[in-house]
């Protein structure tokens, strides 16, 4: 009998949002149906009991934990440990991932309090007491949780789901239907982080927003002050012209050539006016490298691109490398790609 199992997913929500992505396409891989409520607040009791009901459902439980300890309980309890120690008096096999160097996280995914850090230590502390794995990465943790839960589902099994016509009684078809619904609308939700940017990014500037990129002119260089020159651009400009250098991955000095190349291509006439008085007859540019960092930075908060992670050859390990997110390769797609002309496409036969 084929079976299905339900996975209760637990952890903290605004920092671990890509990461919850990664355990979620690693569940559905396996043919496990995930439940959760870290993505509705537990700020009630009503609330609670909605959870502990989930927990109760499901066939083993996984918690994530980085570098934050989350939202408190009236009693001063993390709701995320709530649920891991409800899960534990339940019998739950259960199993952690804890990030392996949560020093090394952004401020803003880290507790700020000296309350709050202690804690998350001490909520650690109580993990490492059962089975435990740690991670670094979201694509780290995905093949960490697969892995483990393979082994978890063989050393203890669990009751599981069944199919609606190997099994009986209209309870039980009740049941798997509403699972179903709930696989679809996370699969659902999986697409949309492929085709929507990432919370927040709103209120960063993008699309037709200008940003000033600066380029240093010079006689190759031989100048002790170049001449700075001011470039307007728009954000897709920018990402349009860069984003194909990454559809594999590129290099952070290849993505800088690249970008100066174009400014040098669109603002010749500007560059050839602006040296002309200058006696310089072989002008030359380069990005500088402050706004260079600053478009890496804003692709980055976009959504639009990650740091690679691939394992390098020692000649490669001394470059940043990047590549484009889901959500970037559309974007991409979108300013790229070159669509038919309706004129073509409506005009009748000859």
């Amino acid at each position: 009998m084929d079976k299905r199992y339900q996975v209760f997913v637990s952890s903290t929500y605004e920092d671990l949002h890509t990461e919850r992505q990664e355990v979620m396409h690693a569940l559905l891989e396996l043919d496990c149906i995930p439940a959760g409520m870290e993505l509705f607040p537990a700020a009630n009791e009503d609330q609670w009991t909605v959870i502990k009901r989930v927990i109760d459902d499901c066939d083993y439980y996984l918690v994530i934990v980085a570098g934050r300890h989350g939202s408190l309980s009236p009693e001063g309890v993390g709701y995320t440990e709530m649920e891991y120690r409800y899960a534990v008096d339940q019998q739950k096999p259960v199993i952690a991932f804890l990030h392996k160097d949560p020093e090394s996280l952004e401020k803003r995914r880290t507790e700020q309090s000296q309350e709050g850090q202690q804690r998350l230590a001490s909520f650690r502390d109580l993990l490492q007491q059962r089975m435990c794995k740690s991670w670094k990465t979201p694509d780290e943790l995905g093949s960490v949780v697969s892995r483990s839960l393979v082994r978890l589902m063989k050393d203890h099994p669990a009751t599981g789901w069944v199919r609606a016509d190997q099994a009986a009684g209209p309870e039980t078809i009740g049941e798997l239907v509403r699972l179903r619904r709930r696989v679809e609308e996370l699969e659902e939700s999986l697409a949309n982080a492929k085709s929507q940017p990432p919370i927040g990014s709103e209120e960063f500037a993008q699309g037709k927003d200008e940003v000033e990129i600066t380029l240093l002119i010079d006689e190759r260089f031989r100048v002790v002050h170049p001449i700075r020159m001011p470039c307007a651009c728009t954000w897709d400009e920018i990402f349009g012209l860069l984003a194909p250098l990454m559809i594999h991955e590129e290099q952070d000095y290849e993505l800088k050539r690249a970008l100066n190349e174009h400014l040098e291509n669109r603002f010749a006439s500007e560059i050839r006016r602006l040296t002309k008085g200058h006696g310089i007859e072989t002008p030359s540019s380069e990005v500088l490298d402050a706004d260079f960092q600053t478009v890496k930075v804003q692709l980055r908060a976009l959504g639009l691109i990650t740091q690679s992670i691939r394992q390098r050859s020692l000649k490669e390990m001394g470059y940043t490398h990047w590549t484009l997110t889901p959500y970037g390769d559309t974007l991409m797609n979108k300013l790229r790609a070159i669509r038919r002309q309706e004129s073509l496409a409506s005009q009748p036969a000859s």
